[in-house]
C-alpha cells in the first residue's frame, strides 16, 4: 500500500482467498453465481477478488463513492447474495440493507455493525488447504447507461484453472508492455474501476508486485516510483495534469529511472499535456482505447503518437476498425462516424438488458461492436475520436452519464426541463454542466442554483453533481420530444477542432 506501507504477501493472498472461497461455497454460491465488493482501496481488496477467480464466481466491484441508493441498485441488480465491505463505508452499508434483500451474508473488514459479520472472524474457521475443484471466475463491472441506470457488463465464464487468473490481459500486456514476473506495477486509481482491477489481477497472475495508492496524490505517486522501483504504471490524463502542475523542484527531485512503461487510457489526453509528459518521462508513455465492455482496443506508442498527435492508435488484439455513417454504411478513411470494432473473440452482454446488448452491434454485422463513440481513421489506420457516445461525460477518467443527473433534476418541483452535458475543464478534461428550464422563468439565478445543489447532494454521488448551472426560458426539443442537446452543448465547445479535450 502506497500510504500505509502495509504489505500483503502472496501466501497471505492465497490463504485469505481460499478461506473466503470456502465461506462463499458454504453460503450456497455455485459457479456462475454473483457476489459483490464495496470497499475503498484496501489491502485485502484483491483477496476478495481472487476468491471469485478461483471458484467460478462473478464478482462485482461497486464504486465506493456512490450513494447508498446507487450502490444498492447495483448490488441488487447483479444478483449478489454476499456483500463484502469495510468499516470505512459503514454508513452506506447500513443504509443499503433494506435495498438489497437478496443478500444473505454481509461481511465487513476493520470492525462491524449490526447485520454485518466481522470478516476475519467469519473466515477464520475455514481451511487454507488447496481447493480440489478450482475453476476460473471473472469480474462483472457496471458501466452506466444512457437510460439512467447502470448496466452490468457480463462475459461468459472463462475456461481454465484459477491459477491462470486474468491470463488474456496478462498475455496481451506481456507482448505489448513487457509485463513479467518480478515487475512492479503502480496502481494510483480506485480498484473498483475496470482497468485498475483487471490489470492488478493480471500482474498478480504473472507474479509481479502491485503497489496500490489509497488515493491519488501527485507527489506521492512520484515518490512511490522511486521508493518501490516501479517498472510499470497506469494513469488517466487528469493525473498527468496534476503532476505537471507540481513545482519543478518537486517534480525533478525523484529518481524515475526504474520506470519502463507508463500506460494511460480512460479519456483522451490533451495534446499539450501529453507532449509535456513525453518531454519529462521520455518515450515510455503508451496509450490505448477500450471500454469496460472490452470492445475493440487500440494502442499507440510515444514514437507513433508524436507523428500522429491526438490519435488513440491503431487496432490491436486482432480487432478491425470500421467507421459507419448514420445509415450504417461504412465510410472511407478521413470521414467521421460511429466507431465499430470487428472482434474475433466472444462478445459481452449487458446484464438484464437484451435490447441494449443488441444496439451495441451493427445491424448487419453482429460481430461489429461499438461503444457509441464518434471518430475517424486516417489512411494509415490511426483512430481519432471526435465526439462522445450519447454525450457521455468523461471527467478525470471517470465516465458520467447525463440521463441519471437529468432525472434527478427533473424530480425537483421547480424544474420543468433539464439538459446535462460535459463542458471543457483544463484539469479534469470535462466537467458536468446543467442547463435548466425552470417552472417559473424569473425564479432562477443564485437562489435556485443553491436549491438544486442541495437537492443533488442528497441524490447523486459527488462526481456526478453539476459544477455549474445555466438557465434558459426554453430548451430546444424537437417535435417528437427529443432534446436537441447538441445545439446547447456546441456553444461551450466553440473554437475546438473536436468535441473531446
Amino acid at each position: 500500500m502506497g500510504g500505509s506501507g502495509r504489505v500483503v504477501t502472496y501466501g497471505e493472498l492465497n490463504d485469505g482467498s481460499v478461506r473466503l472461497a470456502r465461506l462463499l461455497r458454504d453460503t450456497g454460491l455455485k459457479p456462475g453465481d454473483h457476489f459483490a465488493i464495496m470497499m475503498e482501496n484496501h489491502p485485502r481488496y484483491c483477496e476478495v477478488a481472487w476468491a471469485a477467480l478461483r471458484c467460478g464466481f462473478y464478482v462485482t466491484a461497486v464504486n465506493s463513492h456512490l450513494t447508498a441508493a446507487e450502490a444498492g441498485f447495483i448490488v441488487d441488480d447483479c444478483g449478489a447474495t454476499v456483500l463484502v465491505t469495510s468499516m470505512a463505508l459503514a454508513d452506506a452499508a447500513e443504509a443499503m440493507v433494506s435495498q438489497t434483500p437478496n443478500v444473505r451474508r454481509r461481511l465487513m473488514f476493520d470492525g462491524h455493525i449490526p447485520g454485518h459479520d466481522p470478516y476475519d472472524l467469519a473466515t477464520s474457521g475455514y481451511s487454507t488447504d488447496p481447493l480440489d475443484d478450482e475453476r476460473r471466475g471473472t469480474v462483472m463491472l457496471y458501466s452506466s447507461g444512457t437510460t439512467g441506470r447502470p448496466k452490468g457488463v457480463k462475459f461468459p465464464l472463462p475456461p481454465g484453472e484459477a491459477s491462470s487468473g486474468e491470463v488474456e490481459i496478462a498475455a496481451h500486456n506481456q507482448e505489448l508492455y513487457g509485463f513479467r514476473e518480478g515487475m512492479v506495477y503502480l496502481n494510483p486509481a480506485p480498484l473498483y474501476h475496470a482497468a485498475p482491477l483487471r490489470v492488478t489481477l493480471a500482474v498478480q497472475s504473472l507474479g509481479g508486485t502491485v503497489v496500490v495508492m489509497e488515493r491519488f496524490d501527485a507527489e506521492q505517486a512520484l515518490m512511490l516510483i522511486e521508493r518501490e522501483r516501479v517498472t510499470h504504471s497506469q494513469w488517466v490524463p487528469t493525473m498527468f495534469v496534476r503532476m505537471l502542475k507540481l513545482p519543478e523542484a518537486t517534480r525533478t527531485q525523484w529518481d524515475l529511472s526504474s520506470h519502463e512503461v507508463a500506460v494511460h487510457a480512460a479519456a483522451p489526453c490533451p495534446v499539450e499535456t501529453k507532449v509535456q509528459m513525453i518531454d519529462w518521462w521520455g518515450p515510455i508513455i503508451e496509450e490505448y482505447y477500450a471500454g469496460t465492455e472490452n470492445i475493440g482496443s487500440t494502442s499507440i506508442s510515444s514514437q507513433e503518437w508524436l507523428t500522429h498527435k491526438g490519435s488513440v492508435g491503431r487496432a490491436s488484439q486482432g480487432a478491425i476498425i470500421h467507421i459507419c455513417d448514420d445509415a450504417d454504411e461504412e465510410l472511407p478513411p478521413g470521414r467521421s462516424g460511429t466507431v465499430y470494432f470487428e472482434l474475433p473473440s466472444a462478445v459481452f452482454a449487458y446484464h438484464h438488458d437484451a435490447e441494449k446488448t443488441k444496439t451495441a452491434a451493427h445491424p448487419d454485422y453482429p460481430t461489429w461492436r461499438t461503444l457509441g463513440d464518434i471518430g475517424r481513421v486516417d489512411t494509415e489506420g490511426y483512430l481519432y475520436l471526435t465526439d462522445r457516445k450519447a454525450f457521455m461525460i468523461v471527467s478525470g477518467g471517470v465516465n458520467i452519464y447525463p440521463q441519471e443527473i437529468e432525472d434527478a433534476l427533473l424530480a425537483h418541483p421547480k424544474v420543468l426541463d433539464a439538459a446535462v452535458f460535459g463542458v471543457p475543464n483544463p484539469e479534469m478534461g470535462e466537467e458536468v454542466k446543467a442547463v435548466v428550464q425552470a417552472v417559473d422563468w424569473p425564479v432562477t439565478g443564485e437562489v435556485l442554483t443553491a436549491d438544486l445543489q442541495s437537492w443533488c447532494e442528497q441524490r447523486l454521488a459527488g462526481y456526478k453533481r453539476p459544477r455549474s448551472y445555466d438557465f434558459v426560458e426554453q430548451l430546444p426539443r424537437l417535435d417528437n420530444g427529443k432534446l436537441y442537446k447538441r445545439e446547447l452543448r456546441d456553444r461551450y465547445w466553440e473554437g475546438r477542432e473536436s468535441n473531446v479535450i
